[in-house]
């Protein structure tokens, strides 16, 4: 496995936890969270590295800014990804 998407998925599982006990209301308990956490870390973080090129192990490995911006990425993606998931389960349980 890449290091660059094992920092992405636990960021994400990271960033979903802390959405979810943010957001009480849309959280998904801590299985929950972390499993969205995990797949939007993913997703997130290899958005953002295809978007701006950044992040990728160059010859000289992984730099203090790319692993900066997966660790954003990915948090941000897992806590993105755990909100909507949050709104559409309480949505459709009314």
């Amino acid at each position: 496995m890449d290091l660059s998407l094992l920092i992405q998925l636990i960021s994400g599982a990271v960033g979903g936890n802390i959405a979810g006990a943010a957001l009480k209301e849309r959280s998904l308990g801590v299985l929950g969270n972390s499993l969205a956490g995990l797949v939007g870390g993913g997703l997130g973080g290899q958005i953002l590295q295809a978007l701006l090129g950044i992040g990728a192990a160059g010859a000289s490995g992984l730099d203090l800014g790319a692993i900066v911006s997966q660790v954003a990425g990915g948090g941000v993606g897992g806590a993105v990804l755990m909100i909507i998931v949050g709104l559409l389960k309480q949505n459709f349980a009314k």
